[in-house]
């Protein structure tokens, strides 16, 4: 094996990315993908924990959310090209990782999941279940009603004003998700300050060019950890996702922790991933 080097940045697509690479060099390297709205710095608290169990975490800010990746245009933001993005950061790292997503970054690992099985050891879903899966719970449950943003932030400009200007309306919703104050000032910090809020809206505007890329069968050993207190993501998309993993799969069921489970229980959700991780080198 070459010699491991950190990674702070890497470059595709013309665009250049940021990464948060911590933790001991020569451990088992885990790639985390965050989700809307939040960046790299979600993972802090799931980070520390695997170093303590001497994993190695490379945490980048995805497509819109690092500065120097915020293309313009709807198209720009299709989960292919994002999947491919993350293709590209496993290229670097250069040898198979332990793959984590939350939110969005859990719907870009299902697609990464899927089309690259042999870059990875093992997949651990947080909160999303198979794209496929949530696409078809639409039809059979309250899902369609829970997923109600979606169709809002489809709108230009509109959303931007409500979650910029109308604060007494964005930390209604918000604190209705679960977020607490720490995670709202983030969301202030990094989002609306930052500039990284278009880019982040990006992702669910880009869902009428994405449907190609939201298919496929995942052959890599698979957990998906979801939580009953989560107010976006019902559970007929998780009891469909089984139908589109064909390897070991867990369902991780954690009782009343809000969709933030990176923030609200790190420990929980490093068992799992560790689990998972232990089970896939054995």
């Amino acid at each position: 094996m070459a010699r491991r080097r950190r990674i702070h940045t890497f470059s595709h697509d013309g665009l250049t990315f940021d990464v948060r690479d911590t933790g001991p060099l020569d451990g088992p390297p885990v790639v985390l993908l965050h989700g809307f709205p939040q960046t790299s710095t979600s993972w802090d608290k799931v980070s520390e924990l695997l170093h303590a169990d001497g994993y190695r975490t490379i945490a980048p800010d995805l497509r819109g959310y690092s500065p120097g990746a915020r293309p313009a245009g709807r198209r720009a933001y299709a989960t292919e090209l994002l999947a491919d993005d993350v293709a590209a950061l496993l290229a670097v790292v250069g040898e198979p990782v332990h793959l984590v997503g939350h939110d969005w970054g859990s719907a870009i690992g299902w697609v990464v999941a899927a089309r690259h099985p042999d870059r990875l050891l093992s997949w651990t879903a947080v909160s999303v279940p198979h794209p496929a899966a949530f696409v078809a719970s639409m039809a059979r449950s309250t899902q369609l009603l829970k997923s109600w943003y979606m169709g809002f932030f489809q709108l230009p400009v509109v959303p931007e004003l409500v979650l910029t200007r109308a604060r007494g309306v964005r930390e209604r919703v918000l604190r209705h998700a679960g977020m607490d104050r720490d995670l709202l000032a983030r969301f202030q910090t990094e989002m609306i300050d930052g500039g990284a809020l278009t880019g982040g809206l990006g992702f669910y505007r880009a869902l009428p060019f994405s449907a190609k890329g939201l298919q496929g069968t995942v052959r890599v050993p698979t957990t998906l950890v979801w939580s009953t207190g989560d107010v976006a993501l019902g559970r007929a998309g998780v009891d469909l996702t089984p139908r589109h993993v064909d390897a070991p799969y867990e369902l991780v069921v954690l009782e009343g922790v809000s969709h933030w489970i990176p923030d609200h229980a790190p420990q929980v959700l490093v068992d799992a991933i560790t689990r998972r991780a232990r089970a896939a080198a054995a």
